[in-house]
């Protein structure tokens, strides 16, 4: 009798640990279950992003393959009107031509691509963005800020050594091209590019400096919250 009840008692509490386990296990995926995917809204191809450059740029020093920041002024939103980026978040570029200035009048010229957007709460996307103006004929704005670039607007352009105030100009220089004079967080129209350039001026990009920053391709972003 003493070894049967042994025996029982056993039985029982592995049954009680089988089904202690499976409890576990059946509560772990009810959690699991209940854990909604995240939503994804979509910052159409053509939308301009304004930015603040972080650090001086120029021919003179730059190299191909160099890394380099600029702070996000104005906050994004979705094609719905939903916040997935806010000011202050961080967007990364990288240089990709330098053509340093030369005789006859030649200036340098200066290619740019921006590779992805950090934001403050530490989620980083890739991104793909060329330099463009920020003109009002270079795009348009909506009532909630939103900059998208005309269909008639460069959507490839450099950083040209010159302009006004000897600093640099945004545009396509061959053919004579317009320009855009960019300084310390400000942008004047200037005539045209070869007219006024002096010659053989270095691109120097002074931080402060305030451009746009066009997608070539729309990204998807979760609604901003912060940690």
């Amino acid at each position: 009798m003493i070894r049967i009840s042994n025996k029982k008692i056993i039985v029982a509490t592995l049954l009680v640990v089988v089904l202690a386990g499976n409890s576990d296990v059946l509560l772990a995926q009810k959690k699991t279950a209940r854990k909604k995917p995240p939503v994804y809204y979509t910052v159409k191809t053509g939308h301009v992003l304004r930015v603040r450059l972080n650090s001086d740029l120029g021919s003179e020093k730059a190299r191909v393959g160099d890394v380099f920041t600029t702070t996000l002024v104005d906050p994004v939103y979705s094609s719905g009107g939903v916040l997935v980026a806010p000011e202050g978040s961080s967007v990364s570029g990288q240089v990709t031509a330098v053509q340093r200035a030369a005789k006859k009048g030649k200036p340098a010229t200066l290619d740019v691509q921006f590779t992805s957007i950090t934001l403050p709460n530490g989620i980083q996307r890739h991104l793909n963005g060329s330099l463009t103006d920020l003109s009002e004929s270079g795009g348009k704005s909506d009532n909630e800020g939103t900059v998208t670039a005309n269909k008639t607007s460069h959507r490839k352009v450099k950083f040209i050594g010159g302009g006004a105030a000897g600093g640099a100009v945004i545009g396509a220089i061959a053919g004579g091209g317009k320009g855009l004079a960019i300084g310390a967080g400000v942008g004047a129209i200037t005539g045209a590019v070869a007219g006024r350039l002096k010659k053989g001026s270095e691109v120097k990009v002074k931080s402060g400096t305030e451009f746009g920053v066009i997608l070539n391709q729309s990204i998807a972003l979760t609604k901003y919250a912060a940690r």
